[in-house]
């Protein structure tokens, strides 16, 4: 049997959402160990001046607990 735990995060891109969502995972990764998956919850983007200037992912991943 296993156990799972859900954490938020925050990521920002420069890029695209996609970037944004592979730099939050591999960060993440970093940090918490076992990374199972991730739910994309919300994305939004940032404007200055008429022009995207950042791309934001809310997700929230998930991660086995280790004994």
């Amino acid at each position: 049997m296993s156990v799972a735990r859900v954490t938020e995060i925050t990521a920002s891109s420069n890029k695209s959402f996609q970037d944004a969502i592979e730099q939050g995972i591999e960060r993440a990764s970093k940090t918490l160990k076992n990374v199972e998956g991730a739910w994309i919850q919300d994305q939004k983007i940032v404007v200055e001046n008429g022009k995207i200037v950042a791309y934001r992912v809310n997700m929230k991943v998930t991660f086995i607990l280790t004994d």
